[in-house]
C-alpha cells in the first residue's frame, strides 16, 4: 500500500485495527452500528476529500492570505465548498449522537480523520474542526432553544464556529478578562469588550459566525469564579428569524509567521451597545463548560502538530529518495554515478527521527482517543479510571507533538538542504505552520505546570498510579516476546526513574512549596513526555511483532520491520535522554 504525499494510510489502519482495535468498541452500545466495512468506507472518503479538495490549495491558501475588506474576512474561495462538503458529508457532525444527526462515531476514528484533513491542508481543516468544537458546547450545556438556532447550520457548514477566550491584558489568565454582559430584559445579555487570536473569527466562507466567548456577568464575583460562556453570533436572529448585524466588528486580520490559510482575527463587541449575548449553562460556570472544548482542542493541537510533521516527513522521505548526490563512503570514486540522499548515513539519521516522533505522538494521541471513548462509554469506577488517565495525558499529547513536531520538521528542512529554505518545495511552509502549536490552547510551559501542578497531584496521585499499571500492563506483554525484551527492560528502568523523580517533586512541594516545585515543570514535562511516547512503540513493536509472526505479504513484513526498527532507534536515541533530565 503506497503512501500518500503527506502520510501513510497503512499506518493509519495499523494503528487503529492492530495497535488500539477500533472494532472492540462496538461491544458498547454507543458504537454498536458501526464496523471494519463502515470504517473503511469512511476512511476512503476521507482521503479523497483530502486529496482532492484541501491537498492541492496547500500553497494557495499559505500565500493568498485572508485579508479585511469592507468589513469582512476575505479568504480562499475553496473555504465554502469545504465547510459544505464537510457539512453534507456529515464530517463536522462525524463525532455527534444520532440525535443530532451525527454519525456517533468513536473519538478514536474521528481523531484519525482529522488528522487525515490536517495533513494534506491544515488551514483548510481547521475550519470545520472549530465549528464541531463550538457546536458540541452548544450540545452540551446550551438549552433548547439554542440548540434549535445554531446546531443544525453549524453542523451543516454553513455558520462556522469560534471559541472566544483570549483578550489584550489577560492571555492565558482567563480569570482576568474583562469583557462584560449586561442582563437585559429580555433575559439576553448586552455584551461589551474585546478578543483577539480568534481562529476563524470572521470570513466570507460562511453565512455567519458563531462565537463561544467567555466574558463576565456584571457585578459576579472576581477571577476564575465570575466567568460565563455566552454564544456571541456575528448575525443574530431577529424575532421573525432574519438574520441582522449583532454588533461585532473584527478591528484587525493578523499577519502571522505560518498557519496563514485561515484568519486569525481581533473582534470589538458592543461598539454600538447592541451586541447581544445568549448564556451557555449556568452563570459563573463558563469555564467548567469551556473546558470541555478547551480539552478537546489541546488533543487537536497535538493532532495538528502531528499532521504537519507527517507531512514533512513524507515530503523529505520523497525528495530523499529521488535526489542525487556525492557517493556512499564505501564508494567514493568520481567516476561512478552519484547516490539518492537517502543512502547517506546522516540523512538515513534525520529520517528515522521524523518517523519515529511522528508516528509515535499519533499513537499517543490515538490512545488519549480511546480513553476519552472509554470514558464516555463506561459509568461508575470504570468511567472515572479512564477519565483520570485522559486527564493526566492531556498536557503531554499536546505538548510532546508541538514542541516535537517543530524539530521533527526542521529535521525534514535540512535533509532537503538549502531547497528546504526555499519555498520550490513545502518544506519552508509546514516549518512555518507548526510553529503555533506550542502555542495554541496554552503554552508549554502551562501545559508543564497543568501535568505536574494538577494532573499528576489530583486525588492524592491517582491518576499517575492508574497510568503507571497501564504502562505495566504493556511492559509485561513485551516481557513475553523474545526480541522485545530488552526494549521491555529499559521502559521498565524508565518508569522507575519517572516514578522516583515524582515522589521526589511531591516531597519537595511539601517542603519548599508551589514556587519550588514547579519551577521545573516543563523538563518533567519533557521527561514524562519522552517515557510515555517510549510506551507508544513498545505498543506498535507488540502489534509489529504479532504480524510478524502471522506472516503476511511483502509489503506488509517491510512494514512491520521498520517499525520494529524505528522502536529501537528511539529506544537506543531518545529515551535515554531522560537521564539527564532526571538530574
Amino acid at each position: 500500500m503506497e503512501s500518500a504525499k503527506y502520510l501513510s494510510e497503512q499506518n493509519i489502519k495499523f494503528l487503529l485495527y492492530d495497535v488500539f482495535n477500533l472494532e472492540s468498541l462496538k461491544q458498547f452500545g454507543l458504537y454498536k452500528k458501526h464496523n471494519r466495512k463502515m470504517y473503511d468506507m469512511v476512511l476512503d472518503a476521507t482521503f479523497k476529500l483530502a486529496k482532492d479538495l484541501m491537498w492541492p490549495i496547500l500553497e494557495e491558501m499559505d500565500r493568498e492570505a485572508p485579508f479585511l475588506e469592507d468589513g469582512t474576512v476575505k479568504v480562499h474561495s475553496a473555504v465554502r465548498d469545504i465547510m459544505r462538503e464537510c457539512g453534507e458529508g456529515g464530517w463536522i457532525a462525524a463525532g455527534f449522537p444520532e440525535e443530532f444527526d451525527g454519525a456517533q462515531f468513536p473519538v478514536l476514528f474521528n481523531s484519525v480523520c482529522r488528522f487525515i484533513f490536517w495533513a494534506a491542508n491544515y488551514s483548510a481543516g481547521v475550519y470545520p474542526d472549530l465549528t464541531a468544537g463550538a457546536a458540541r458546547l452548544i450540545s452540551s450545556f446550551g438549552d433548547q432553544k439554542l440548540i434549535d438556532t445554531y446546531l443544525s447550520p453549524m453542523l451543516n457548514g454553513e455558520w462556522q464556529g469560534t471559541m472566544a477566550l483570549t483578550e489584550p491584558q489577560a492571555g492565558s489568565s482567563l480569570g482576568d478578562i474583562a469583557t462584560t454582559a449586561y442582563p437585559a430584559e429580555d433575559g439576553t445579555y448586552r455584551i461589551s469588550g474585546s478578543k483577539i487570536f480568534i481562529s476563524a473569527g470572521d470570513h466570507n466562507g460562511v453565512d455567519n459566525v458563531v462565537h463561544l466567548l467567555l466574558g463576565k456577568i456584571d457585578g459576579s464575583p472576581q477571577g476564575v469564579k465570575g466567568v460565563s460562556l455566552f454564544v456571541v453570533p456575528k448575525l443574530r436572529p431577529d424575532e421573525n428569524g432574519k438574520l441582522v448585524f449583532n454588533d461585532v466588528t473584527v478591528s484587525q486580520v493578523y499577519h502571522k509567521l505560518g498557519y496563514r490559510g485561515c484568519p486569525i482575527t481581533e473582534l470589538s463587541l458592543g461598539e454600538k451597545e447592541d451586541c447581544h449575548g445568549f448564556l451557555v449553562g449556568e452563570p459563573n460556570r463558563g469555564l467548567a463548560c469551556m473546558f470541555q472544548m478547551m480539552n478537546e482542542a489541546r488533543i487537536g493541537v497535538g493532532l495538528g502538530a502531528t499532521a504537519i510533521a507527517s507531512a514533512a516527513y513524507y515530503a523529505s522521505l520523497n525528495y530523499a529518495k529521488q535526489r542525487e548526490q556525492g557517493r556512499t563512503l564505501n564508494d567514493k570514486s568520481p567516476d561512478r554515478p552519484q547516490t539518492p540522499i537517502i543512502n547517506h548515513a546522516d540523512v538515513k539519521r534525520m529520517l528515522l527521527f521524523q518517523k519515529s516522533v511522528v508516528e509515535g505522538s499519533l499513537s499517543l494521541l490515538l490512545q488519549a482517543s480511546l480513553y476519552a471513548d472509554l470514558e464516555t462509554a463506561l459509568s461508575g469506577e470504570e468511567r472515572e479510571k479512564w477519565a483520570l488517565i485522559l486527564d493526566l495525558l492531556t498536557p503531554i499529547a499536546k505538548s510532546y507533538p508541538s514542541e516535537m513536531g517543530i524539530l521533527s520538521v526542521s529535521q525534514g528542512l535540512q535533509c532537503l538542504g538549502g531547497y528546504g529554505y526555499c519555498d520550490d518545495f513545502p518544506l519552508e511552509q509546514y516549518y512555518r505552520d507548526v510553529r503555533i502549536h506550542p502555542i495554541h490552547e496554552g503554552t508549554t510551559g502551562i501545559q508543564g505546570q497543568d501535568l505536574l501542578g494538577r494532573k499528576v497531584m489530583m486525588k492524592d496521585g491517582k491518576a499517575f498510579d492508574l497510568l503507571v499499571e497501564e504502562i505495566q500492563e504493556t511492559i509485561t506483554v513485551a516481557a513475553g516476546i523474545e526480541e522485545l525484551s530488552s526494549l521491555s527492560q529499559q521502559l521498565s528502568h524508565a518508569m522507575e526513574i519517572l516514578v522516583d523523580v515524582t515522589g521526589f517533586l511531591k516531597n519537595l512541594a511539601a517542603e519548599a512549596g508551589k514556587e519550588t516545585f514547579l519551577a521545573d515543570a516543563t523538563l518533567y514535562l519533557d521527561l514524562f513526555s519522552i517515557v510515555a511516547i517510549a510506551w507508544q512503540w513498545l505498543k506498535q513493536s507488540i502489534a509489529a511483532s504479532k504480524g510478524l509472526a502471522a506472516g503476511s505479504s511483502k509489503s506488509a513484513l517491510r512494514f512491520y520491520e521498520g517499525k520494529l526498527a524505528t522502536a529501537q532507534y528511539f529506544f537506543k536515541s531518545e529515551l535515554p535522554t531522560i537521564r539527564g533530565l532526571q538530574t
